[in-house]
């Protein structure tokens, strides 16, 4: 463990600390309602995860890169071991009372481990792609970081949490591409699940099939990788309608919600609906701070936490929203700016990893909101309620300034103190 003073990317830590402060005023918000509920006094216990956060974020930027480097195995192993716990003894909460996401200790919840397993996992493909001499060139050498991230992904979607699976999948690819990985062949690799999703509409799959025969004629893979290829490909359009039929009820209602909210404007699409009608209210400079009069009435669902978007749409309008994505985007830039300036690929491939993971987040949140893509339980980072989502977000932050601080721009550029 390092212990001499190293510089601090102030950049980084003033878009964190003015996310945090944002979120956790939206998260008090929240709670003011004319109904009475529980979600009034959370505000406090996010100021405190947010204080602990803190500290946590100041202890793992003491690790150095080659420390954490060193640790990866370790905290895989641990990782995977207690992902395999949860689906004995894990709990559900909230919307998600179903589930087997949480840990709990008799009647009190402790935390939800796939907010630390993104980090664990980026870090294990961070080790696998920088081990590589050249970035992978075909089907059969992303063995490796597919098996990495697969088994987590396969214990994760088991509890079931699809949002999380999204965001293994998104950073997964992120990390590939920073990797060095070509384009084509990440088309190729993501080619399959298409199919699954396009084969609703067959003219639609056999235009896509057709452009996917030419990619591969043009990219020249293994003539065994070609064929595997368009196998699954016809495979999986063939399946679709059988997977289709093996879904949950609820799960075939938030595809369809997706399309046209108002199939089921009293359950599964009343959510979006809510969401789309607060955001909508809100106008150029919204109703004002802890105003949204469908947050007060408590008409909108999960709005402490999936949902927490829309209160600030409501309250603070285009200018509050506006504000939120411009903290985001200032943060993607500054880690993008970290991880170019790495000074090892390992270094890189994790700050890459970690942005991805948090610009899926974002992305898919938001698209929720607004009914540009399909509700997935997937929450705001450092906006939504949640002490483990918070923690974790935080710990990033602590990797994140140890990597910048050991960079290339250490100490000498131009935000060194």
């Amino acid at each position: 463990m390092a212990t001499r003073r190293f510089p601090i990317d102030w950049p980084l830590v003033i878009v964190g600390l003015l996310l945090s402060v944002y979120g956790i005023s939206i998260v008090y918000s929240a709670g003011q309602t004319d109904v009475m509920t529980g979600v009034a006094r959370l505000w406090r216990n996010q100021l405190i995860w947010f204080c602990v956060s803190m500290m946590a974020a100041y202890f793992v930027s003491r690790f150095s890169v080659r420390m954490l480097d060193w640790l990866v195995w370790p905290m895989y192993g641990v990782t995977i071991g207690v992902l395999l716990l949860l689906l004995v003894v894990g709990r559900g909460a909230g919307t998600a009372a179903s589930s087997k996401s949480w840990l709990a200790i008799g009647s009190v919840r402790i935390g939800q481990p796939a907010e630390i397993a993104k980090i664990t996992v980026v870090m294990a493909i961070a080790k696998v792609l920088s081990a590589m001499k050249e970035p992978p060139r075909s089907l059969l050498e992303l063995w490796k970081p597919a098996l990495v991230v697969g088994l987590p992904w396969a214990l994760i979607m088991k509890q079931p949490d699809l949002g999380t699976g999204i965001v293994f999948v998104g950073f997964a690819f992120a990390m590939l591409f920073w990797a060095g990985v070509s384009w084509p062949l990440l088309v190729l690799v993501a080619s399959p699940v298409v199919s699954l999703v396009l084969a609703f509409s067959v003219p639609l799959w056999g235009a896509w099939f057709m452009l996917l025969i030419a990619l591969i004629l043009w990219y020249k893979p293994y003539l065994y990788e070609g064929i595997f290829l368009t196998v699954v490909n016809v495979v999986f359009g063939v399946v679709s309608p059988i997977v289709w039929e093996k879904l949950a009820p609820y799960q075939q209602k938030r595809l369809l919600v997706f399309l046209d909210p108002n199939i089921d404007r009293r359950l599964s699409g009343y959510h979006v609906i809510q969401s789309q009608i607060a955001i909508g209210s809100g106008g150029w400079f919204g109703k004002g701070f802890t105003l949204g009069t469908q947050k007060r009435l408590a008409f909108l669902p999960a709005q402490h936490t999936d949902f927490i978007f829309a209160v600030v749409g409501e309250e603070l309008g285009f200018f509050g929203v506006l504000l939120a994505i411009t903290l985001f985007a200032l943060l993607f830039m500054r880690v993008t700016k970290i991880a170019e300036r790495a000074n090892d690929s390992f270094s890189s491939l994790v700050a890459f990893g970690l942005l991805a993971s948090w610009f899926v987040h974002v992305l898919e949140n938001m698209g929720m909101t607004l009914n540009l893509a399909p509700i997935t339980g997937i929450p705001l980072p450092f906006f939504s309620y949640g002490g483990s989502f918070m923690l974790a977000s935080w710990v990033a932050i602590g990797i994140l300034l140890r990597i910048s601080a050991e960079g290339r721009a250490g100490r000498n550029g131009p935000f060194a103190i």
